[in-house]
């Protein structure tokens, strides 16, 4: 939503899908997993009230929104694109399935998974460790607006200080604001290692592709 309340500002669209091609031009077979909380910030005050399924469906919408827009801007940067969606919406988009999926990043594609996990009650943050343990990947790549996990909220703390390394035990136990207690637990029990990084910082992702010191790396310490 780049500087605004709500909605989608193609600005930053296109300056996530140059950074998502700069690393797809590594060799590294990428996917996607895109929330929806820029679009469905505009329609929250409709929500008030409404009981939490129907909430989290019109979430999962709003993150399927949000999938295509990331596909144009990355089909406009000479990516390859498929987008696979966790509710079942043909005239848009594929389904997900699993080996599909696995296909096409073995062809060079990058897939975006829509919809989360396709069902209430789960974040985006656990759909993304889902997906990343079914198709296995070697790491979940956290792009956040932040440098890292943190102490504390850097924004309200200015004594808080960055965290380098961190295992998904002290996550828990600390309470630290990184990915839900579902995806932290989800990755620890695969032993799929977490990069936390700040998305801004040009260049970052493919530094985090290549395995360079940038953000927070959560995992076995």
């Amino acid at each position: 939503m780049g500087g605004g309340e709500f909605g989608i500002d193609p600005v930053t669209v296109d300056y996530v899908a140059r950074e998502v091609a700069s690393a797809v031009k590594t060799g590294a077979e990428v996917a996607l997993v895109v929330g929806g909380g820029n679009i469905f910030r505009g329609v929250q005050a409709a929500t008030h009230g409404m009981e939490r399924v129907s909430a989290d469906y019109m979430g999962m919408l709003a993150t399927t929104i949000n999938a295509l827009a990331l596909q144009n801007a990355l089909e406009s940067a000479g990516v390859v694109t498929r987008v696979q969606s966790a509710i079942e919406m043909n005239e848009v988009c594929e389904p997900y399935i699993r080996r599909r999926a696995l296909r096409h990043l073995e062809k060079g594609r990058v897939v975006i998974f829509a919809a989360g996990t396709g069902n209430p009650y789960f974040t985006t943050d656990t759909a993304a460790a889902l997906r990343a343990v079914e198709i296995g990947a070697s790491v979940i790549m956290k792009a956040t607006k932040v440098d890292g996990v943190y102490t504390a909220d850097p924004v309200t703390n200015p004594g808080a200080t960055m965290i380098k390394r961190v295992s998904y035990m002290d996550v828990l136990k600390r309470g630290l604001h990184v990915m839900d207690y579902t995806a932290i637990s989800l990755c620890m029990d695969n032993s799929l290692p977490i990069m936390v990084f700040n998305l801004t910082g040009k260049g970052n992702v493919v530094k985090a592709v290549k395995g360079q010191a940038v953000g927070t790396f959560i995992g076995d310490i």
